[in-house]
C-alpha cells in the first residue's frame, strides 16, 4: 500500500517513513503543504499522514481542500496540540484520526492499520490467487503453505498484483504504485524485480506463468490459474 507522509520535521519524517517502510508500505514524503497537496491530488495514495503545522500550506486548509475535491483517502493528522478544541478542528476539517506528538511508533502503526482496514470494508485479511496467499496485517506471503522471503519491493509488487487480479498492469503503472516519485527508476527495474519475484515463486512450487507477461501491454496474474472459491 502507498502512504503519503506530509511532515516538515525531517527527523520525524525519516523515523516514520522508515517504520512504515519496514512494514512493507511504500512511502512518499513531502515537507511542505503545497507539495503535499500536489502529491495528494494525484489520487495514488491509500492513506495520508499529515502534520498539522506546515510551511506554505497548513494541515487544516490542506485537509479541507482534499475533502472539497471529494478525495476520500483516509487522513491521520499529527499534532502537538492536545486540547479538545484543536482535535475537533482537525476532525471537522476532514481528518479521520489524530495522534498527539510525541508519539510511539507502535501506536502510529496501529492507527495506520486501523484506518486502512476501515477504508477497505469489508477488509480483506488475506489476498489469494491459486495457491498464493498474502496476509495483509502481518505482511507475510505463502505459496502452498511455504513462506516466501520477499524484499519490500517484491512484497509491494505481489500485493499490487493480488489486488488487481487478472487486470493487466503496465510497467509505468507499476512504477507509479510501487516506487516513490523521488526514486522512480526505469522500466528495466520493474523487469528485474519481477524476475526475482518469479524465481522465488518458482522455488516454492508455483507455475512459471503465475505472473503472466502480456506482450506489449504489461503483466497480470494468470487468469487460467485462479482457484475457484
Amino acid at each position: 500500500m502507498r502512504i503519503l507522509l506530509i511532515e516538515d520535521d525531517v527527523a520525524i519524517a525519516k523515523a516514520v517513513a522508515e517504520a512504515l517502510g519496514d512494514k512493507g508500505y511504500t512511502v512518499e514524503m513531502a515537507h511542505d503543504g503545497q507539495t503535499g497537496l500536489a502529491f495528494a491530488e494525484t489520487g495514488l495514495f491509500d492513506l495520508i499522514v499529515l502534520d498539522l503545522t506546515l510551511p506554505k500550506l497548513n494541515g487544516i486548509p490542506l485537509c479541507q481542500k482534499l475533502r472539497q475535491q471529494n478525495l476520500s483517502v483516509p487522513v491521520l493528522m499529527l499534532t502537538a496540540r492536545d486540547t479538545t478544541a484543536d482535535k475537533i478542528v482537525g476532525l471537522d476539517a476532514g481528518a479521520d484520526d489524530y495522534i498527539i506528538k510525541p508519539f510511539e511508533i507502535s501506536e502510529l502503526l496501529a492507527r495506520v492499520r486501523a484506518l486502512l482496514r476501515r477504508r477497505s470494508l469489508p477488509f480483506a485479511e488475506t489476498l489469494t490467487w491459486e495457491k498464493l496467499l498474502l496476509r495483509v496485517d502481518s505482511c507475510e506471503t505463502f505459496y502452498d503453505g511455504i513462506i516466501l522471503r520477499l524484499t519490500p519491493k517484491e512484497y509491494a509488487l505481489l500485493e499490487l498484483f493480488l489486488k488487481n487480479g487478472s487486470r493487466i498492469l503496465s510497467r509505468q503503472l507499476i512504477l507509479e504504485r510501487v516506487w516513490t516519485f523521488d526514486d522512480l527508476p526505469g522500466e528495466d527495474t520493474v523487469k528485474a524485480h519481477l524476475r526475482s519475484l518469479r524465481q522465488k515463486l518458482k522455488l516454492a512450487g508455483a507455475p512459471p506463468n503465475l505472473i503472466e507477461t502480456v506482450y506489449g501491454l504489461g503483466y497480470r496474474l494468470n487468469p487460467n490459474l485462479q482457484s475457484a472459491v
